[in-house]
C-alpha cells in the first residue's frame, strides 16, 4: 500500500461496532477504509489531512464506545520524527514511551509518546509498512504508557 508522504493529524476512537462506525465514516468521508480488520479500521485522508483509526471497544466495555483512545500526528520520515522528538525534549516535556520498529494496529511504525496534564496520550509516528498482525510484543497501556502484560495495542485505554 502506498501512503502519501505528508504530515497528517491522527485521531484514534474506540468503537462499539467497527462495522457501524466504518459505514458512518465511509458515508461521511465518501471514502473507503485504507485498512480494515474485524477489530480495527483506518481511514487515511488527504483532504483534510487525517488518519482516523477505529478500535473495537473491549468486551464488556460497551460504555467506552466513542471514547477518545489517543491523538497523534503521522509524519513523512524519520528525520521529521527525530526533529519532533528533539523539540519536545528541549521544551522540557517527558517522552512517555519511545517505540522504534513497533508492530501495532496492523502496521510497523517508529513512534514516541507524550502525555498531557489531563492524561491524554499523544502519538508521533512514521508508518513503515503494513503488518499481518495487530501487535507484537508488549503493548503500551493507559496514560502512563507503561508496558503491559498481554492484551492488544490500540484497545481502549491503550495506545498505538
Amino acid at each position: 500500500m502506498t501512503h502519501t508522504q505528508t504530515a497528517r493529524m491522527h485521531v484514534s476512537l474506540n468503537a462499539k461496532s467497527i462495522e457501524a462506525s466504518v459505514a458512518f465514516y465511509r458515508a461521511l468521508f465518501g471514502a473507503e477504509p485504507t485498512k480494515q480488520r474485524g477489530d480495527y479500521a483506518k481511514f487515511t485522508l488527504d483532504e483534510p489531512g487525517l488518519v482516523l483509526s477505529l478500535n473495537a471497544a473491549a468486551a464488556g466495555a460497551e460504555a467506552q464506545g466513542g471514547a477518545l483512545s489517543h491523538l497523534g500526528f503521522q509524519v513523512a520520515g524519520d528525520d521529521e520524527l527525530d526533529a519532533l522528538r528533539n523539540r519536545v525534549t528541549r521544551a522540557g516535556l517527558t517522552i512517555s514511551l519511545d517505540e522504534p520498529g513497533v508492530t501495532c494496529c496492523y502496521a510497523v511504525q517508529n513512534k514516541f509518546w507524550v502525555t498531557d496534564p489531563d492524561g491524554n496520550a499523544w502519538e508521533f509516528y512514521r508508518f513503515l509498512e503494513d503488518a499481518p498482525t495487530h501487535s507484537v510484543g508488549a503493548p503500551a497501556t493507559g496514560a502512563g504508557l507503561e508496558p503491559a502484560d498481554g492484551g492488544a495495542c490500540c484497545g481502549p485505554s491503550t495506545c498505538c
